[in-house]
């Protein structure tokens, strides 16, 4: 029974204070110490964002949010909340319908209503921001999946989302199921 309790104990305080990397154990920042979240490199994989269909508009909408605005599943974007507002992070429409219906696949609000404090918290035992995956920090940040070029992501999904690092063309990528769009620094 001792060693039950202190295996608990040692899980809740690492869980607490612990960096998560997805894939391996190394990451791919070399300064553990600014970092929340990280993943493995060399996957060609990236980070699937929330599809929403209603934009959120709560008290509780954090500035940095970022999803798929599937409120139009015909005409689907990245969005990103800069505090004030939502920006339109693809330039382009996605049809999340057709040819391939990636929605059927997806709850509808009244089959699987969601819950306002269903979250994953990283950084902290608790936050006020609405979101899937809140990461609480001012000090750390998340790393994106790093891929060298998007077109050996095997099947992207609506909604992915990397870092592209390749010479002279380091950005963020977005796929809103259609398209990729870029942004530079």
């Amino acid at each position: 029974m001792k060693n039950i309790i202190t295996i608990i104990l040692l899980g809740m305080i690492t869980g607490i204070k612990a960096q998560v990397i997805i894939g391996d154990a190394l990451g791919t920042t070399t300064d553990k110490t600014s970092v929340l979240l990280d993943f493995a490199a060399g996957q060609n994989k990236g980070l699937i964002l929330p599809y929403v269909r209603e934009l959120p508009t709560s008290n509780a909408l954090t500035e940095g949010a970022i999803i798929l605005d599937a409120t139009r599943p015909t005409s689907a974007r990245v969005k990103f909340y800069n505090g004030s507002s939502w920006v339109d992070l693809s330039g382009q429409d996605a049809n999340l319908v057709n040819p391939i219906d990636h929605l059927a696949v997806q709850p509808s609000i009244l089959a699987a209503p969601e819950s306002l404090i269903a979250k994953a918290i990283i950084g902290a035992k608790s936050s006020v921001a609405d979101g899937v995956l809140v990461l609480e920090s001012d000090t750390k940040a998340m790393i994106l999946p790093i891929v060298s070029d998007v077109q050996k992501i095997p099947k992207p999904s609506p909604g992915m989302m990397v870092y592209v690092n390749k010479t002279g063309k380091k950005r963020l990528a977005v796929f809103n199921g259609a398209k990729w769009s870029f942004w530079k620094p």
